[in-house]
């Protein structure tokens, strides 16, 4: 039996590669591909009706998480797979209280992909062995994320803001350097300061913050 899957991503590199990891088992179909959740609200009421539907977080217009809400309440028996680079706690809790059935990492290999998929369908919960490990100290303690308590202790400068939309746009530091007339040192430094002010590790994590903060 073929299994139908939608692919839901922003970033068009990233669905082919997906949909290239999937083109190894020929029990799999992708029936389509969707940028945002709202486009795939469009093409799910069009009667294009995956089994599955390989979900990522960050998105524009509606994300991810609002996706997988919007299509849990109204198509139920369609099971979701997040499929994302974010393996932070709020957003797993998120997930998987929106109603998602499995949550696994954009690093995964084909085999592990077919079989999280063939699990999922089967009533399992595909995870990755780091995602399923905080899932279960999730429901040992319960965290409440307070997002309120953020927007208001969280501040940037105009040139911190600036900074970050260049960041957020994929530039490198020397670029973003030339962008703004600073040196690389600066920018660096200034990097340094976001990092800190957000409470993150990487660029990806300040993005997805800064953007749930409203500050870029």
């Amino acid at each position: 039996m073929i299994i139908k899957v939608a692919i839901v991503d922003d970033n068009s590199f990233l669905i082919k590669a997906v949909t290239e990891k999937l083109s190894f088992f020929d029990d799999i179909k992708v029936s389509f591909t969707s940028s945002n959740g709202d486009d795939l609200m469009i093409k799910l009421n069009e009667n294009h009706k995956p089994e599955l539907i390989l979900m990522d977080i960050e998105m524009p217009i509606v994300n991810g998480i609002e996706a997988t809400e919007k299509v849990k309440q109204k198509y139920p028996h369609i099971k979701i797979i997040m499929l994302t680079v974010f393996d932070d706690d709020e957003n797993i809790f998120n997930a998987i209280k929106a109603g998602a059935d499995g949550y696994l990492l954009k690093e995964v290999n084909p085999k592990e992909l077919y079989e999280g998929i063939k699990d999922t369908l089967n009533g399992a919960a595909a995870m990755n062995p780091s995602i399923a490990m905080k899932t279960l100290k999730l429901l040992r303690n319960p965290v409440v994320f307070n997002n309120s308590e953020e927007n208001e202790e969280i501040t940037l400068t105009n040139r911190e803001v600036e900074v970050l939309e260049q960041l957020s746009k994929g530039l490198s530091y020397s670029a973003i350097a030339d962008n703004l007339i600073l040196s690389t040192g600066t920018i660096r430094k200034h990097i340094e300061n976001i990092y800190r002010k957000l409470q993150v590790h990487n660029k990806l994590e300040a993005v997805q913050k800064a953007r749930k903060n409203n500050l870029i």
